[in-house]
């Protein structure tokens, strides 16, 4: 096994469902729950088998997904739905601030949190913004599905045109 310890499963509609890891990718596909679509090249072997590792799998039958409420932000998710920007200048961004600050009555929900530099988010403290005379450079929004799956785990190269379809 080489450093892609994970792979994607899409659901038999070709939409994300989730991350697994790579064990758990192998059980499905020789229980023939799941067909390889992108695989490592180079496979898993053992003394008697030879198997592809499993970079992208699609289940064989469709699983009807309960409805998913909105997932709550948290630093990782944030961070990579901002690109790691400070929503007040634009600089690297390594933490999360709240806009209206939860001091003054504001949620812990996606349109009232922003990535942020340190300096900014020590300078603004639990201030709002209109009492600093700043403004946000981007507006908040709850991310779509794929992103929050991009975010829960790091996505391979190969999972890219996999997730984009989602974000469509």
């Amino acid at each position: 096994m080489r450093s892609l310890r994970r792979a994607l499963v899409l659901n038999a509609s070709r939409e994300p469902l989730c991350v697994v890891a790579l064990k758990r990718a192998v059980a499905l596909v020789l229980s023939g729950k799941a067909v390889v679509l992108e695989q490592d090249p180079l496979p898993l072997r053992s003394a008697r088998a030879s198997l592809p590792a499993p970079q992208v799998i699609v289940l064989t039958r469709y699983v009807h997904v309960p409805y998913r409420g909105t997932v709550p932000p948290t630093r990782r998710t944030v961070l990579q739905r901002d690109a790691r920007r400070c929503a007040y200048c634009a600089g690297p961004a390594d933490t999360v601030d709240h806009i209206q600050p939860r001091s003054r009555g504001g949620r812990h929900e996606w349109t009232n949190v922003a990535a942020a530099c340190a300096r900014c988010n020590h300078r603004k403290a639990d201030r709002l913004l209109s009492e600093l005379g700043w403004e946000l450079l981007v507006t908040p929004t709850v991310p779509r599905g794929s992103t929050i799956l991009m975010a829960t785990a790091r996505p391979h190269p190969s999972w890219q045109s996999y997730l984009s379809l989602q974000a469509a």
